[in-house]
């Protein structure tokens, strides 16, 4: 299995932050189910980082929260 890593930057507003709930709890069922590796938020520079479990990175696509639309 390969390692993928998302690096998103994001603009927090309160759309942003209605997302936050659903978003977290799907990150926990991929973490969970092994497919996240590690997480990690940085309020101060509004950036994430994503390490993934995958073969391909289409793979890696259809772990997307389609509400969320992150990459």
């Amino acid at each position: 299995m390969k390692k993928f890593q998302a690096i998103v930057h994001f603009e927090m507003d309160d759309k942003f932050m209605s997302f936050v709930p659903p978003h977290r709890t799907y990150i926990n069922f991929l973490i969970n189910k092994k497919i996240i590796d590690s997480y990690a938020v940085s309020m101060e520079s509004q950036t994430v980082w994503i390490t993934i479990n995958a073969e391909t990175k289409a793979q890696v696509d259809q772990f997307r929260l389609p509400s969320l639309q992150l990459n």
